[in-house]
């Protein structure tokens, strides 16, 4: 599988340059506010009206939508845009889900958004709070694993 670190570097600085607003959100931000944890995929928080844009900015690095609608989680509560890569001569595929800001855990995580310096540049990133209101809206073992330890901290 392709660097996912590289792969994150890669997709920060192209929506950085495109100027689309997003917030990273997931496993990655779990490492930003508490622990280092390993994850298999990019999770971003991002407003609706930013995803074409978004799409667009990453399609260069070899992002694209794969499935015609986006999937309704959470009882409807959470739309989730999905965008995979494929790398020639790699049998793994990237995936980078996108969150759309609407009502809810995702409306909180959004406007409790903070920028914090990550490889020497400013980075937009869920709050510790934010985070955890998403997280409890899928409630799995990991997410309960992590609620525990931004909560401890």
């Amino acid at each position: 599988m392709a660097d996912l670190l590289e792969s994150f570097r890669a997709v920060v600085a192209a929506l950085d340059e495109a100027r689309v607003p997003f917030a990273v959100c997931g496993g990655l931000a779990m490492s930003i506010h508490a622990r280092p944890r390993a994850t298999i995929d990019i999770d971003l928080l991002a407003p609706a009206e930013a995803i074409p844009t978004l799409a667009a900015a990453l399609e260069p690095l070899g992002f694209a939508r794969r499935e015609r609608e986006p999937s309704r989680l959470a009882g409807g509560a959470v739309i989730m845009h999905r965008l995979t890569r494929v790398l020639v001569g790699d049998p793994d595929v990237l995936v980078l889900d996108v969150i759309e800001v609407g009502s809810g855990a995702s409306a909180q995580a959004w406007s409790g958004r903070e920028t914090v310096r990550w490889e020497g540049r400013p980075m937009t990133v869920v709050s510790r709070r934010g985070l955890v209101a998403l997280k409890r809206l899928r409630n799995s073992p990991q997410d309960r694993a992590d609620i525990a330890a931004l909560e401890e901290q």
